[in-house]
């Protein structure tokens, strides 16, 4: 794990503090002012979008901040963006469970991401500050990693159940909620009447959901590095293409049969990576190019052995 803090200059995070806030402006403000179905060609422009967006960023880092910090940035990238997936199943079954309609979906994930966003900032802080005062953490949060690893091998991706969210319940006793959507409105008024649509429903749901992923997530990017801004902005990139990855591949997850055990050899290679730095030195050469592999030798296993349809049972039925 990076030990050696890396100087970053306070413009480069008003930099980066300010092109996110243009790149969430345009986004809403002009290319999706008007709520509409996102296509599959509309979502793959976006995803091919946000990953060039990364990775000119990365060339960014790699030439201000040095070789060591590219590479870190980018594996923590690669880390956040391939666990991701775990939060597309998960709006696919919110979204499913509500039945948003598709021309308000985006909607509801920008803002889902603007708060993931705010949420993750302070995580992450709170991680590195726990991490700095208490050294021995990085052995619970390793620990944590390994431990999440195995159940998702064994037991496949943790499953939510909107209907038993504890949050979803407290919602429904503090607010009036109406049972029709209202355009793309949080809010509407019935006989005069302030109530909630299903539509702020789904959306603090999907904050909730997104609060128990990262316990996930930032403890495994912690495990490539503690420096901040190196966790700070691969974590928010990874999330800023969420979206549009979901639009990509919402109708395409259940072909990736084995990439459940791919992302669970990874946390559990992180976990062991973290909870042995001490003992341990992983280069992040090295950590990059297993992380890469686990993941691309689970995409091109679910291509090549495919799950066959369940038409053997019906027909002997």
């Amino acid at each position: 794990m990076e030990t050696t803090p890396i100087q970053v200059p306070t413009w480069l995070w008003t930099a980066f503090g300010l092109l996110v806030a243009a790149l969430l402006a345009l986004d809403l403000g002009v290319f999706h002012r008007r709520s509409h179905e996102i296509r599959s060609r509309e979502a793959f422009t976006w995803v091919a979008f946000w990953i060039s967006l990364a990775l000119v960023f990365n060339v960014g880092i790699w030439l201000l901040l040095g070789a060591d910090a590219g590479l870190m940035f980018f594996t923590g990238y690669l880390i956040e963006y391939s666990l991701s997936v775990d939060n597309i199943f998960v709006f696919i079954l919110v979204l499913g469970y509500f039945h948003v309609p598709p021309q308000y979906q985006h909607r509801v994930l920008f803002w889902g991401i603007l708060g993931a966003i705010i949420l993750r900032a302070t995580m992450i802080l709170a991680g590195i500050a726990l991490i700095n005062t208490f050294h021995w953490i990085i052995y619970v949060f390793g620990a944590i990693l390994i431990f999440s690893g195995f159940k998702m091998a064994l037991s496949g991706p943790e499953k939510i159940e909107p209907e038993k969210n504890p949050v979803l319940r407290v919602v429904r006793r503090v607010l009036p909620i109406s049972q029709r959507y209202d355009g793309a409105r949080f809010l509407t008024r019935l006989d005069g009447k302030l109530m909630a649509t299903p539509l702020l429903v789904v959306l603090i749901v999907i904050e909730f959901t997104d609060v128990v992923f990262a316990l996930d997530s930032i403890p495994a990017i912690l495990a490539i590095s503690r420096d901040a801004f190196i966790v700070y902005t691969s974590n928010i990139f990874a999330i800023l293409g969420l979206r549009s990855l979901y639009f990509a591949l919402a109708r395409m997850m259940a072909k990736f049969r084995f990439l459940g055990y791919g992302l669970a050899a990874i946390l559990i290679f992180v976990g062991l990576k973290m909870a042995l730095s001490d003992f341990v030195h992983v280069p992040i050469t090295l950590s990059l190019t297993i992380i890469a592999s686990l993941l691309t030798l689970a995409i091109a296993a679910s291509l090549l052995w495919p799950q066959r349809p369940a038409t053997d049972e019906r027909l002997a039925g």
